[in-house]
């Protein structure tokens, strides 16, 4: 990493990204640099995360910043379901509903947390009980070329009705997977009361929210955002709009 270094900012090889919880500041601020390979994001409480920068194929010049959960340390991991736990009780859900695949984790955890019993977890495989009308197509900033198909198994669908359901997912980016979920749970009348994210990566979701679902957008929420890169003339990367007002990555969506 270089570029408008922080003093003694640590050095992250590609091993030790979503690894550490670095101590408040230890990155410079994210809108004031010229990153290279990891881009620093805040949580709340102010500790810092390491993610890997990302170069969008359809998109040259373009990047995101990264965070695959089921590579984190467990350090992270529980970092970040503690806080996620907390933004669900805040809407009072009275049971989650988990995004596969990288949504799982996260949604035990979290349920867990609140001390549940249980959670509700969609699929994308197909079992010979599934109903087809409980199902809805799905794609990913990560899979665009192999779109998906979500599943609710019926047997889970008594289990959600009249009451408040959270929808825990990793990463919120294009919108398009969140709103086949959302799609999926109306089919039962069931519209969540908050959707709880690791990581808002960019703002390109609310497009696709304000078309398909304009009253949803605050119900969003999300323990750090990331905002879309773009390559520098010095061969770097930096945000396209700030990445908030104090200068951080890490802010809570409302």
């Amino acid at each position: 990493m270089s570029g408008d270094h922080a003093p003694h900012e640590p050095s992250v090889a590609p091993t030790e990204v979503w690894q550490a919880l670095y101590p408040p500041g230890s990155f410079a601020a994210p809108d004031r640099r010229n990153h290279q390979e990891t881009f620093p994001a805040s949580l709340p409480d102010r500790r810092q995360i390491a993610l890997p920068i990302r170069p969008l194929p359809e998109e040259p010049g373009f990047a995101v910043a990264s965070l695959i959960v089921n590579q984190a340390s467990f350090a992270v991991e529980d970092a970040l379901m503690d806080m996620m736990a907390e933004l669900v009780a805040e809407a009072g859900a009275e049971i989650v509903v988990a995004v596969p695949t990288l949504g799982l984790t996260l949604a035990n955890g979290v349920a867990r947390r609140l001390g549940h019993s249980r959670m509700a977890a969609l699929g994308t495989t197909r079992k010979f009980w599934y109903d087809d009308a409980l199902s809805q197509p799905s794609a990913s900033i990560s899979s665009r070329k192999a779109p998906k198909t979500l599943f609710l198994d019926p047997r889970l669908a008594p289990l959600l009705a009249g009451r408040r359901v959270a929808v825990v997912d990793d990463v919120i980016s294009t919108g398009s997977s969140l709103l086949a979920v959302l799609r999926l749970l109306e089919k039962i009348d069931i519209e969540p009361v908050v959707v709880a994210a690791a990581m808002l990566q960019t703002d390109r979701w609310r497009s696709a929210l304000s078309a398909g679902l304009p009253d949803f957008a605050g119900k969003i929420v999300g323990v750090f955002e990331t905002p879309l890169l773009e390559r520098t003339s010095a061969g770097g990367w930096r945000p396209v709009t700030p990445a908030g007002a104090d200068g951080t990555a890490g802010v809570t969506s409302p």
